[in-house]
């Protein structure tokens, strides 16, 4: 399950995952963009619409979700920035960033614990060796000037991340996050100066380390912030 699944990051993670053969369910709030994912993959994504940032709107994308059945890996690629300096932050620009970085996290990592952790302690479930990856920032954890809000939201990310993991390590639920700097996107080409996108990483890249995480391979990994600098 693959929320933010429309960005420039969002779509590389669901071709990552369609490609290598997993079923995606796609979320993101066009239904325009889930519409192309699954005519790029038929049969294999099938998309839904939500506001992340609303905790009614996740609860009853779960909801719905509940008719399919539990994912097995949860990936939060929700995300945006506002630039802004501590003193130059409105009020409206704060929640504006903590809402669609930090919470829209929060609200899919409840929901999605909740539903692991009981398929997880089912009589059939066995533990089910799946969980969640989160996206945070460099941001987080280099402080620059210009990027108040987001930071201290992508901040949140990690902790999440890390307390999440230690809540459900005994269900065999794996919570990580990875960490870019620049992502080397449309969005970001048209708004970054070109020698800080030499150095940015292609979407494709991020998404193979999230794929990483999300296997057998990484069974041993579970509360980890996985910097995905490239060369900034």
């Amino acid at each position: 399950m693959i929320l933010g699944a429309t960005g420039g990051l969002g779509t590389a993670i669901v071709d990552a995952f369609a490609t290598r053969g997993d079923r995606v369910i796609a979320v993101a709030r066009s239904r325009s963009g889930v519409s192309q994912l699954e005519s790029k993959y038929p049969g294999v994504v099938s998309g839904d619409t939500a506001d992340l940032t609303s905790r009614f709107a996740v609860d009853e994308l779960w909801e719905r979700i509940d008719r399919i059945g539990v994912p097995r890996w949860v990936v939060n690629a929700t995300g945006g920035f506002r630039a802004g300096k501590v003193a130059e932050t409105t009020p409206d620009d704060f929640s504006f960033m903590m809402d669609l970085n930090l919470g829209s996290a929060w609200w899919s990592c409840r929901a999605a614990a909740r539903r692991m952790q009981r398929t997880s302690s089912s009589p059939s479930g066995g533990g089910q060796g799946g969980g969640i990856v989160n996206v945070a920032s460099r941001s987080a954890l280099v402080a620059e000037p210009g990027a108040a809000a987001y930071a201290v939201a992508k901040a949140g990310v990690i902790k999440l991340t890390e307390v999440l993991a230690a809540e459900l390590k005994v269900a065999e639920i794996r919570v990580n996050a990875v960490v870019p700097a620049i992502i080397d996107t449309p969005a970001n080409r048209q708004s970054l100066p070109e020698k800080l996108i030499a150095k940015a990483v292609a979407p494709g890249e991020i998404a193979a380390v999230i794929a990483y995480l999300c296997s057998d391979a990484a069974r041993a990994i579970t509360g980890v912030a996985l910097p995905v600098y490239g060369r900034y």
